[in-house]
């Protein structure tokens, strides 16, 4: 099933159950008001909201109504736990050996913006960039699970954009202030919504479908979003859970997606700017600036959307406040 948190004005957003082909959605009204409730009680509410989602895609609902993913919440706006990973290898002008480490860091909980609220940018010197990444919700996750174990807890995937103020940025990391926004897809969907005839794209904790960022209508990368990747979801989810539980509700994402094979693009400016400084010796793709756009999608085996697209403007900072 797909679902998605229509902006209403709370905090969390109204649930509601969206088509396979995002074309319409219907109130989960009676069953839950918001994600969270579902993510905390999930073996009891998941059956009836599946119910809801077969009724909806088989055209048969009477309150049916047009979805727009412009309307939408992040599909879960508040989190207990934002966690970025960084799954797939880097590949900077000097190569670097392989690394088995899992690296993971804590990144906003309270900054989940929907998939087209706009990035605000206050100074054009920082740098503005953004990392496209796929995530998961979770369930309640014990302590020290195996990565098998893990992927059971996974309840729902998304795509994300954990925006990035570059120029804020050190050799030695990411300080807090300089990832001030993650939004996320409209829509969340169940693993069970990769599957087209006999064929599944989420095999072994990766999701192995093209992910696609375009800046401006101009394509920056057509990445494969499981292909390259080093650690996978269940391998995440264990490597936090070493020293901590995880509540429902808590967020893992892969870090940006990126593939050995240069031809694919790349899922960020910082990436495509580090070809550009190894092949031609200067980068020259410019970061973000005010009136810049960037999209970011998956489509599935059938050519549909799955997740629908995260579509940000720039603006600045007091723009339409």
């Amino acid at each position: 099933m797909k679902l998605a948190s229509l902006n209403d004005g709370s905090r969390d957003g109204q649930l509601v159950v969206v088509s396979r082909d995002l074309v319409s959605a219907h109130y989960a009204t009676g069953i839950a008001d918001h994600l969270q409730q579902v993510l905390d009680d999930w073996n009891f509410m998941s059956p009836q909201l599946q119910d809801l989602s077969d009724t909806l895609n088989q055209g048969k609902t009477r309150h049916a109504f047009a979805f727009d993913p412009r309307l939408c919440h992040a599909p879960l706006p508040r989190a207990h736990l934002l966690v970025a990973g960084d799954a797939f290898a880097r590949f900077d002008a000097i190569a670097r050996p392989a690394d088995p480490t899992v690296h993971l860091r804590l990144a906003f909980s309270d900054q989940l913006s929907g998939a087209c609220q706009p990035m605000r940018c206050a100074n054009a010197r920082q740098g503005l960039d953004f990392e496209a990444a796929l995530a998961v919700v979770t369930g309640d996750v014990a302590q020290a699970v195996t990565p098998e174990q893990a992927l059971g807890g996974v309840r729902l995937l998304m795509l994300a954009s954990h925006v990035q103020l570059r120029a804020l940025q050190t050799a030695s990391g990411e300080p807090l202030s300089s990832v001030p926004q993650t939004a996320f897809s409209p829509v969340a969907v169940t693993p069970d919504e990769l599957v087209w005839g006999s064929d599944s794209a989420w095999v072994g904790g990766r999701l192995g479908l093209t992910l696609q960022c375009t800046v401006n209508g101009r394509k920056l990368g057509l990445c494969d979003a499981g292909q390259d990747m080093r650690q996978h979801f269940g391998q995440l989810i264990a490597a936090l859970c070493q020293t901590r539980r995880l509540h429902a509700g808590a967020i893992i994402s892969s870090g940006e997606v990126r593939n050995h094979d240069s031809s694919r693009g790349s899922s960020s400016l910082a990436a495509r700017r580090a070809l550009e400084l190894q092949q031609h010796g200067a980068a020259k793709t410019p970061w973000l600036g005010h009136g810049d756009s960037v999209r970011i999608e998956v489509k599935g085996r059938d050519g549909q959307s799955v997740f629908g697209a995260i579509e940000q403007q720039v603006l600045a900072a007091d723009a339409g406040q």
